[in-house]
């Protein structure tokens, strides 16, 4: 899919650019946004710009724009589900956002617009999202956005440094999207 810039009341969701290299590397190094996604801070500017080449080059991930400061706050992404079918139809929703924005709706406010690009511009079927069973702040945030939980995985997802973690996983269907009242998420 070519992305185009999606918009929600505060918040660009848009392709990542070079320029975004220090906005990215800030909230990548911390300490509180990898571990809880399942990956290493970043050690160094030259690291995020590895990953940072891989997100420009790639379709699946977004940057978080804060519309006040025009500043990358965070990402998201709609990407293949590696426990389910390989079908284009299913997604599975991601996402990460620095710490100085927690607590303000904001990542709710783009998964929600993530959730409708899903389903209404790349013709979704299943859209799954998981979190680690430690992580509260996401799970908030998928249960504000309505998945269904399905139950939890134990020990699936080993972590750099050799943790075993427990995943919990949520779906939802275009059906339950579609009856649930679309313009909730836009």
């Amino acid at each position: 899919m070519n992305q185009k810039t999606l918009e929600t009341e505060r918040l660009i969701l848009r392709r990542f650019r070079e320029e975004d290299l220090a906005d990215f590397y800030e909230y990548a190094s911390r300490l509180e946004v990898g571990p809880a996604a399942g990956w290493k801070p970043h050690d160094n500017p030259e690291e995020s710009r590895a990953i940072l080449a891989g997100f420009i080059e790639g379709e699946e991930v977004w940057a978080i724009v804060w519309k006040e400061m025009g500043k990358v706050i965070g990402s998201v992404g709609l990407h293949a589900d590696g426990r389910r079918s390989a079908s284009p139809e299913i997604k599975m929703l991601g996402y990460v956002l620095s710490p100085d924005y927690w607590g303000r709706g904001i990542m709710t406010e783009a998964a929600r617009r993530m959730v409708s690009c899903a389903f209404e511009e790349m013709g979704a079927e299943l859209l799954t999202i998981q979190h680690f069973s430690f992580n509260s702040r996401s799970k908030r945030v998928i249960e504000k956005c309505g998945f269904t939980y399905e139950g939890r995985l134990r020990r699936c997802f080993l972590r750099y440094g050799g943790e075993w973690l427990d995943e919990c996983c949520y779906s939802m269907t275009r059906d339950e999207y579609f009856l649930e009242g679309a313009e909730k998420f836009c």
